[in-house]
């Protein structure tokens, strides 16, 4: 059965139904296919545009497909052209004449349309869950690590003292604002098409409102031919997944690294790691090194997506058809991501002796060296240069700020006194950060209720 059957004639081409047929795909928006067709069934008996028998027939036969389908009582016929196509056809085939009515007042184009906003506000709120259940796991690992001190790094340089809570913290942060633009987009994509018909609208006196509160849309479309032929929710949601994959990229690049001998900061347990099949010493964090490739392929969905609207003339254009695979590929890469760095970073070790090791071998208490000396009245580009002098001075001897005795101290300025050490310990350079965003635990502390509180609302 092709919907469009009629102006054309003869057997359609093989080849044609290859590139043309599309329920390869999109059978996986058949509840809200049918869900929709439901509603707008609903609103065509209540508007007499068809009788309320058959509306009811229809609105009885749609929840028997959908329950026979979700019950698996009832396959997709994956021959035909869509899953439009194959609702309609087993409802023509269960209730009669009655199922040809279904279509009345309706495009492919807005009916389309309509499935894709309604499939991805639930697959967004999908998202929304496991983004807040790693931005979960960020907050309960980080109360376990509020004194754990560690460097934090500019152009991958120790540069000052942090904690392990602190930069756990910066990527709860990063998913607030992915939670806060995917809920976002979901406003903009809870607006109904449907009555927008082909391009034109139709003459039949439609209750568009009707079906938007049946739905849980929050608006219509007031143009029709911007109802069939807008994908900017679609373009929307795969920049705010790009966004998202991007955060989980550099996430997981730290945790390559710090899995490497060379840092060692963090290991995977067994169960999120992998091995050589040459090397029998390997441990290698593959989990993390495939989110940051897959980042690549949703950043591929969005500019394919991109590139296939950017030149199409109003309205529809059959290369739309292109979004839906981009969509859900893009949809999925972000599932699955999430759903495994969740339990990934659950169950991680991390290793402070290694962490304070490092924070100690860096020299990254040097700006509260200089702080120390501006607090003892010396202007600070010139307490900058003398600690700059005093740590070329502990390299060359291979000391450290800590390690190197007062009197030597003194030799570059008199203002310093046995207070220094109390200043420079790594633990009170942290303590001392105390502003909120800050790394001192009672910030940290306070961030963590914040974030909390925020994935509530």
């Amino acid at each position: 059965m092709k919907l469009w059957a009629g102006r054309t004639g003869g057997d359609v081409d093989e080849r044609l139904s290859a590139i043309n047929n599309s329920i390869g795909f999109d059978s996986r928006m058949v509840k809200q296919d049918i869900t929709g067709s439901i509603a707008h069934a609903r609103m065509l008996g209540k508007q007499g545009i068809i009788d309320e028998a058959d509306a009811a027939a229809i609105v009885a036969g749609l929840k028997g497909i959908l329950a026979d389908i979700e019950s698996g009582a009832l396959e997709i016929d994956m021959s035909c052209e869509d899953i439009h196509t194959f609702v309609e056809a087993t409802l023509t085939e269960r209730i009669g004449d009655a199922g040809k009515r279904l279509h009345t007042a309706r495009s492919r184009n807005d009916q389309v349309a309509l499935d894709i906003r309604m499939y991805l506000a639930d697959e967004i709120d999908r998202l929304v869950g496991l983004a807040k259940d790693l931005a979960a796991a960020f907050c309960d690992v980080a109360e376990q690590h509020l004194e754990t001190v560690m460097p934090g790094y500019t152009h991958l340089q120790r540069a000052q003292p942090i904690t392990l809570a602190h930069w756990l913290m910066a990527y709860a942060q990063m998913l607030l604002r992915d939670i806060e633009r995917l809920s976002d987009c979901k406003k903009r994509t809870l607006i109904l098409p449907l009555g927008s018909g082909a391009l034109a609208g139709t003459t039949y006196p439609l209750d568009r409102e009707f079906v938007a509160e049946q739905l849980g849309f929050g608006g219509i479309s007031l143009n029709s031919l911007d109802g069939v032929s807008d994908r900017d929710f679609a373009l929307e949601l795969l920049s705010c997944l790009s966004i998202l994959m991007m955060h989980l990229s550099r996430f997981s690049e730290e945790i390559c690294l710090w899995c490497s001998w060379e840092f060692k900061f963090v290991t995977l347990a067994d169960s999120f790691s992998t091995g050589s099949s040459i090397m029998p010493q390997k441990k290698n964090p593959d989990i993390t090194e495939l989110v940051r490739g897959k980042t690549g392929r949703v950043y591929g969905d969005l500019m394919t997506l991109l590139t296939a609207m950017k030149a199409l003339p109003l309205a529809y254009n059959k290369d739309m058809q292109e979004d839906k695979e981009a969509l859900f590929d893009a949809i999925d890469t972000a599932d699955l991501s999430l759903s495994v760095l969740t339990p990934m970073l659950r169950t991680a070790t991390f290793h402070p002796a290694n962490m304070k090791k490092a924070a100690a071998r860096g020299f990254i208490n040097a700006t509260d060296c200089a702080d120390y000396m501006v607090k003892k009245g010396v202007p600070f580009r010139d307490a900058y240069k003398v600690v700059g002098q005093l740590v070329k001075y502990c390299i060359d001897r291979e000391l450290t700020l800590d390690e190197l005795p007062i009197a030597e101290y003194r030799q570059f300025s008199l203002v310093f006194d046995e207070d220094v050490y109390q200043a420079i310990d790594l633990l009170t350079c942290v303590n001392q950060r105390s502003l909120p965003g800050g790394p001192a635990p009672e910030a940290v502390r306070a961030t963590i209720e914040k974030t909390r509180a925020n994935m509530e609302n």
